[in-house]
Protein backbone atom coordinates (compact mmCIF):
# COMPACT_ATOMS: atom_id res chain seq x y z
CA UNK A 1 0.00 0.00 0.00
CA UNK A 2 1.32 3.40 -0.59
CA UNK A 3 0.27 6.66 0.67
CA UNK A 4 1.24 10.23 -0.59
CA UNK A 5 0.62 12.96 2.03
CA UNK A 6 2.38 11.18 5.33
CA UNK A 7 1.47 14.55 7.47
CA UNK A 8 2.06 13.51 11.63
CA UNK A 9 1.40 9.55 10.66
CA UNK A 10 -2.58 9.26 11.19
CA UNK A 11 -3.75 8.21 7.84
CA UNK A 12 -0.99 5.49 7.51
CA UNK A 13 -1.47 4.42 11.21
CA UNK A 14 -5.04 3.42 10.44
CA UNK A 15 -3.55 2.16 6.92
CA UNK A 16 -1.57 -0.14 9.27
CA UNK A 17 -4.15 -1.50 11.41
CA UNK A 18 -5.99 -2.49 8.12
CA UNK A 19 -2.43 -4.12 5.89
CA UNK A 20 -1.46 -5.94 9.40
CA UNK A 21 0.96 -8.02 7.68
CA UNK A 22 1.01 -5.84 4.90
CA UNK A 23 3.84 -2.82 4.65
CA UNK A 24 2.47 0.63 4.22
CA UNK A 25 4.85 2.80 2.55
CA UNK A 26 4.18 6.94 2.65
CA UNK A 27 6.06 9.85 1.42
CA UNK A 28 5.88 13.20 2.62
CA UNK A 29 7.91 16.34 1.37
CA UNK A 30 7.53 18.48 4.23
CA UNK A 31 10.71 16.56 6.35
CA UNK A 32 9.66 17.95 9.93
CA UNK A 33 5.88 15.85 8.81
CA UNK A 34 7.63 13.16 8.08
CA UNK A 35 9.85 12.84 11.18
CA UNK A 36 6.98 13.75 13.30
CA UNK A 37 5.32 10.84 11.92
CA UNK A 38 8.12 8.47 12.46
CA UNK A 39 8.24 9.44 15.99
CA UNK A 40 4.16 9.11 16.57
CA UNK A 41 4.34 5.54 14.68
CA UNK A 42 7.17 4.24 17.37
CA UNK A 43 4.89 5.90 20.23
CA UNK A 44 2.36 3.60 18.93
CA UNK A 45 4.62 0.41 18.59
CA UNK A 46 3.44 0.58 14.82
CA UNK A 47 6.36 -1.10 12.73
CA UNK A 48 5.29 -1.84 9.42
CA UNK A 49 4.80 1.75 8.15
CA UNK A 50 7.98 2.74 5.96
CA UNK A 51 7.94 6.86 5.85
CA UNK A 52 9.78 8.53 3.10
CA UNK A 53 10.65 11.77 2.37
CA UNK A 54 10.58 13.43 -1.30
CA UNK A 55 8.24 14.54 -4.19
CA UNK A 56 4.65 11.92 -3.61
CA UNK A 57 3.60 12.66 -7.00
CA UNK A 58 6.19 10.24 -8.57
CA UNK A 59 5.62 7.41 -6.09
CA UNK A 60 7.84 5.26 -4.81
CA UNK A 61 9.17 3.54 -7.96
CA UNK A 62 11.68 1.02 -5.98
CA UNK A 63 8.72 -0.15 -4.30
CA UNK A 64 6.40 -0.68 -6.71
CA UNK A 65 3.68 -2.20 -7.72
CA UNK A 66 1.14 -1.62 -5.00
CA UNK A 67 -2.01 -2.96 -4.95
CA UNK A 68 -3.78 0.56 -3.15
CA UNK A 69 -2.57 3.65 -3.35
CA UNK A 70 -4.26 6.72 -1.82
CA UNK A 71 -3.50 10.35 -1.71
CA UNK A 72 -4.49 12.61 1.12
CA UNK A 73 -3.30 15.40 -0.91
CA UNK A 74 -5.39 16.85 -3.95
CA UNK A 75 -3.87 17.24 -7.67
CA UNK A 76 -5.11 18.68 -10.78
CA UNK A 77 -4.88 15.22 -12.25
CA UNK A 78 -3.90 11.89 -11.24
CA UNK A 79 -0.15 11.88 -11.72
CA UNK A 80 0.72 9.38 -14.24
CA UNK A 81 3.60 7.93 -12.00
CA UNK A 82 1.27 7.17 -9.73
CA UNK A 83 -1.00 4.78 -11.99
CA UNK A 84 2.29 3.44 -13.50
CA UNK A 85 3.10 2.11 -9.74
CA UNK A 86 -0.51 0.89 -9.61
CA UNK A 87 -0.73 -3.23 -9.70
CA UNK A 88 -2.91 -5.00 -11.89
CA UNK A 89 -6.41 -5.29 -10.00
CA UNK A 90 -5.07 -2.39 -8.23
CA UNK A 91 -6.94 0.61 -7.06
CA UNK A 92 -5.76 3.95 -6.45
CA UNK A 93 -8.16 6.99 -4.50
CA UNK A 94 -7.32 10.44 -4.80
CA UNK A 95 -8.50 14.54 -5.03
CA UNK A 96 -8.42 15.66 -7.89
CA UNK A 97 -9.35 19.33 -8.01
CA UNK A 98 -7.84 22.09 -6.60
CA UNK A 99 -9.23 24.22 -3.72
CA UNK A 100 -12.39 21.80 -4.31
CA UNK A 101 -12.64 18.80 -6.38
CA UNK A 102 -13.78 15.36 -6.74
CA UNK A 103 -12.92 12.03 -5.38
CA UNK A 104 -11.58 9.64 -7.79
CA UNK A 105 -10.89 6.00 -7.76
CA UNK A 106 -8.53 4.53 -10.56
CA UNK A 107 -8.76 0.90 -10.98
CA UNK A 108 -6.17 -1.30 -13.29
CA UNK A 109 -7.82 -4.20 -14.91
CA UNK A 110 -6.70 -4.95 -18.03
CA UNK A 111 -7.45 -1.19 -18.80
CA UNK A 112 -7.96 2.24 -16.60
CA UNK A 113 -11.18 2.82 -15.53
CA UNK A 114 -12.06 6.06 -13.25
CA UNK A 115 -15.01 6.72 -11.52
CA UNK A 116 -16.32 10.30 -9.97
CA UNK A 117 -17.03 9.29 -6.04
CA UNK A 118 -18.47 12.85 -5.37
CA UNK A 119 -16.72 16.24 -3.93
CA UNK A 120 -14.09 16.81 -1.30
CA UNK A 121 -12.16 19.56 -0.67
CA UNK A 122 -7.65 18.77 0.33
CA UNK A 123 -4.66 20.71 0.81
CA UNK A 124 -3.07 20.57 -2.70
CA UNK A 125 -0.11 18.21 -3.40
CA UNK A 126 2.84 19.92 -4.57
CA UNK A 127 5.59 17.84 -6.77
CA UNK A 128 6.70 18.09 -10.22
CA UNK A 129 3.89 15.35 -11.95
CA UNK A 130 1.21 17.22 -9.93
CA UNK A 131 1.29 20.45 -12.39
CA UNK A 132 2.86 18.59 -15.59
CA UNK A 133 0.30 19.25 -18.29
CA UNK A 134 -1.38 16.13 -19.66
Amino acid sequence: MLEIGTGTGYHAALAATIARNGTVYTVERIPHLAEEARKNLKTLHIKNVKVFIGDGSLGLPEHAPFTHIYATCAAPSVPDALIAQLDEGGRLLMPVGRAYGELVMIQKNGEIRKTNLGGCSFVPMVGREAYDEH
